[in-house]
């Protein structure tokens, strides 16, 4: 059985208090993910490499950027602490093949995310090389959106073609639409309001890690 990972999103959390919030959130993430924003890719604006490299915690950073022109800030992320740098499809644009090949150099691993409404083959041509797809089930820019189960075909696609791929998937992740993604070949779940609102993150975290179990 794949084993599923939890990748706990930080959007929500108070930045002031940041290391404290992932201190406790440590016991129950394998991956922490972190969205940055630049308000004008999308319409929100959050954290920078230079507030990530403050982040003090044992747990890998998934930086995932939702920015335009990724390509110019992927060495500041590098430089910052990141294990996995997200750069989006739509974002680096004819640019996408040297953003990857430059994360790889950077000592990274490779990602590129996909809006709602972006087909796979616009990634066709890069997929071989990638440490990961990361699917997007609402469009980017805020927290607490309703899942989209037709992005579903992707990550079926995605995970009958490279079975070895991580395939992440963000956006609405509780305990009704995990099973619906894990099923469609998932294995990597981003979750923030689910987890972060919980009055009991760890047993939420365990409901996610369940719907694993619950499919066999």
């Amino acid at each position: 059985m794949t084993k599923i990972k939890i990748a706990p999103s930080i959007l929500g959390l108070d930045y002031g208090r940041m290391n404290e919030h992932l201190k406790e959130l440590e016991p129950i993430a394998d991956w922490f993910h972190v969205d940055v924003m630049d308000g004008v890719f999308v319409k929100n604006l959050t954290i920078g490499a230079p507030v990530v490299a403050t982040m003090k915690t044992k747990v890998p950073l998934d930086c995932h950027l939702m920015i335009a022109n990724p390509g110019k800030y992927l060495e500041d992320f590098a430089k910052a602490g990141a294990y996995s740098i997200t750069v989006h499809a739509e974002a680096s644009g004819k640019n996408l093949s040297d953003d990857i090949d430059k994360i790889h150099a950077l000592g990274c691993r490779a990602a590129v995310a996909l809006n709602p409404d972006t087909p796979v083959d616009v990634i066709s041509h890069v997929l071989p090389k990638l440490d990961m797809v990361l699917v997007m089930s609402v469009f980017p820019g805020f927290g607490g959106q309703a899942f989209i189960p037709e992005v579903l075909e992707k990550v079926r696609w995605l995970r009958s073609h490279y079975p070895k791929l991580d395939i992440q998937i963000d956006g609405g992740i509780n305990d009704k639409t995990a099973p619906l993604a894990i099923k469609a070949g998932a294995n990597v779940l981003v979750a923030g309001s689910y987890l972060l609102k919980a009055k009991d993150p760890k047993a939420a975290a365990e409901n996610l890690r369940k719907a694993n179990s619950s499919l066999r």
